[in-house]
This record gives C-alpha cells, sequence and structure tokens, in this order.
C-alpha cells in the first residue's frame, strides 16, 4: 500500500469528517394502541407485530 507523502492539513481532514452526521431512527405509530414504535419491531407498549399478538406487553 502506498503511503501519502505528504501530510494534510487539520482543516481538510475537518472537511472530510464534517459529513458524518448521526440521524434520528425512523419512529411510526402502532396501529394498534398508537404508541409510537420502531418500523418492522414489536411494539413495546402492546406486544403486536403485523396485526398479531407475538408477546405479552412489558410491565414495570
Amino acid at each position: 500500500m502506498a503511503n501519502p507523502t505528504s501530510r494534510h492539513s487539520k482543516s481538510r481532514r475537518n472537511k472530510r469528517r464534517a459529513n458524518w452526521k448521526g440521524e434520528q431512527p425512523n419512529i411510526s405509530a402502532c396501529p394498534e394502541c398508537s404508541e409510537m414504535k420502531l418500523p418492522h419491531h414489536v411494539c413495546p407498549s402492546c406486544g403486536i407485530y403485523n396485526k398479531k399478538k407475538v408477546l405479552e406487553p412489558v410491565t414495570k
């Protein structure tokens, strides 16, 4: 592998790193209980996935 012959400046490094942005998760409403949940996941409040009861809801 070739190594760089000259050093890159801090501003050049920071310009390259400027495009790494965090994204908010896509949150949708559960069709049964209207609580917010991640898509393609079991709803934590009612335990329904794909209109089927998969597990009992977690109670604290």
